[in-house]
């Protein structure tokens, strides 16, 4: 696993041991961030949220490429390691926070990364209890089969990579 574009691109990611997260692969985060790219056209001075963060990977694609800031929210505590790690890997000097899965805090943000275990539901009721900015986009990642419906947003683009599908939403 590696960091796809930006300041820490080629810097490979340590994601946490064990069987419990399911890293995001790097084809499918390519794919994430075109579908954004071509609509925020620059990451630059983004707000960031990556919930059920793992090993970090969606956040810190996205701090590369120039966000502000990124709160990684995760419980496992294998995974808030891996987090650490990484971000001192990357020698990431730039606003993180991570904080625990059971309280969701700060905000608006620019950009909502949800890559829940598929099939549990946890992304879109997470995206209902967070604040997303003005002219912010949140990406849901789930399993190719399952449908995403969030209350209070509309679903703007949706595409399958693999065993993956990445749904874009923003406010309706």
């Amino acid at each position: 696993m590696r960091v796809i574009a930006g300041t820490w691109r080629g810097r490979s990611l340590t994601a946490p041991a064990g069987q419990a997260t399911r890293p995001t692969s790097d084809r499918t985060r390519e794919a994430l961030f075109s579908m954004l790219g071509s609509r925020l056209g620059t990451f630059e001075g983004l707000r960031a949220l990556d919930l059920f963060a793992g090993s970090g990977a969606l956040g810190f694609e996205a701090l590369s490429r120039g966000a502000a800031h990124c709160t990684f929210v995760e419980q496992d505590s294998a995974a808030i390691a891996a987090i650490r790690a990484n971000a001192a890997k990357l020698g990431a000097t730039v606003d993180i926070r991570v904080q625990s899965a059971t309280a969701l805090a700060g905000g608006p943000f620019d950009l909502i990364f949800a890559d829940a275990p598929y099939g549990s539901g946890l992304a879109q009721q997470a995206l209902t209890q967070v604040v997303l900015a003005p002219g912010g986009w949140a990406s849901i990642e789930t399993a190719r089969d399952e449908a995403v419906t969030v209350p209070g947003f509309v679903v703007a683009a949706e595409r399958t990579h693999g065993k993956a599908r990445l749904t874009l939403l923003q406010p309706a």
